[in-house]
């Protein structure tokens, strides 16, 4: 696979940022140009509409043509552009549901149908987002729908791993019909814990028996089809007093060596309470990072932290510059090449272009 990178892409660009508002200012686009940035994640603010975003996204790629741009659009309540055209997704469960109507309506209208909707699904999903000049999207949830998670709930596909990694495959094989790869999340598993990780660290005290037996079964079925993980911020004690994303035991042992993963690892949002908690210490966001990158993961996120004056993200770069200079983490080759994997390799469709297209008008007709 060629890459049309510029030189820097030899080193490392691991900080996946965010901007404050609709356009780029002068801050934003000093940031970009820093060879520690990697990734661009988009959220609701970023929105007016199809144009300005168009916009917004050729821009940051005229400064960075390696810049991996992303969101969080999973469909349900996490899809972060909803008007001007984009197609209000279902939530995850939904696919679930049609799943277990199989046999009750006739032939075909349970798996099967739930299958060629996720499918469908992702294509939509994919193939809109990528009209827009977005590269990435941080779906499918692989979290199984245990119950008490309020923060995963509909966003999970079913409560058996078989089901949730049939229809997870499903969605990433529409995803790839519109050129986009997949993130698969919350490595081993988010579904179990009542606890919302982005204000508390949830602790999950099931052995790694029982975690790898049902919950990680989704990521040993997938190592082939996954592009990219991102792990839960979640604390396993039985198996790591770390949580996952900061784990080598998780992300190197277990994720790579063990269920022989081969993508890209993301870090979940180092702004989250849950992240910056190591040992029962208080880490700084440049500290965060360097544990995240030596434990394996080869991006981290920061979020929500670019408002205007705001020098946080100014501080984690400067930080992590200084710790790569003093040797607290080295540069990865690997991780570049796996970043720049994530970037789609074929043009996408106008959107004018989309809406004629028979196989995105089929997709449309697809959804649940």
């Amino acid at each position: 696979m060629t890459h049309h990178a510029p030189a820097t892409s030899l080193s490392h660009s691991p900080v996946v940022l965010d901007i404050a508002g609709t356009a780029l200012n002068a801050d934003d686009r000093r940031r970009l140009q820093n060879p520690l940035t990697g990734g661009l994640i988009l959220f609701a603010r970023n929105w007016r509409d199809r144009l300005q975003l168009t916009e917004l996204t050729s821009e940051i790629k005229s400064i960075r043509p390696d810049l991996l741009i992303c969101v969080d659009h999973e469909g349900g309540r996490v899809q972060r552009f909803r008007t001007d055209g984009f197609t209000h997704l279902p939530p995850m469960r939904v696919l679930g549901e049609m799943w277990m109507n199989d046999g009750k309506r006739g032939a075909g209208s349970g798996a099967l149908a739930a299958t060629d909707a996720a499918t469908a699904a992702g294509h939509v999903l994919g193939a809109e987002l990528r009209a827009c000049g977005v590269d990435l999207s941080f779906t499918p949830v692989l979290d199984l729908d245990h119950g008490p998670s309020g923060v995963i709930g509909d966003r999970a596909f079913h409560r058996d791993a078989r089901v949730a990694t049939l229809l997870a495959k499903s969605l990433m094989h529409g995803l790839l019909l519109a050129g986009m790869h997949n993130c698969g999340k919350h490595f081993p598993g988010h579904g179990f814990v009542a606890a919302d990780s982005h204000l508390d660290v949830p602790i999950d005290k099931r052995s790694l028996k029982a975690i790898l037996a049902d919950d990680a079964r989704p990521y040993e079925w997938l190592s082939t089809s996954l592009a990219s993980v991102m792990p839960a911020h979640v604390v396993y004690p039985k198996v790591d007093a770390q949580p996952a994303g900061f784990s080598a035991r998780w992300l190197k042992d277990i994720l790579r060596l063990q269920l022989g993963f081969t993508g890209a690892v993301f870090s979940d949002d180092l702004s989250m309470a849950g992240a910056r908690r190591v040992n029962g210490a208080e880490l700084t966001y440049a500290e965060a990072a360097t544990v995240a990158l030596n434990a394996g993961c080869d991006l981290v996120l920061l979020c929500n932290q670019s408002a205007p004056g705001e020098r946080t993200i100014d501080v984690l770069l400067d930080g992590l510059a200084d710790a790569q200079v003093q040797g607290h983490w080295q540069s990865d080759p690997d991780s570049e090449a796996r970043r720049l994997d994530l970037l789609p390799q074929t043009a996408p469709f106008t959107w004018d272009d989309l809406m004629h297209l028979p196989a995105y008008q089929r997709s449309l007709e697809r959804l649940p």
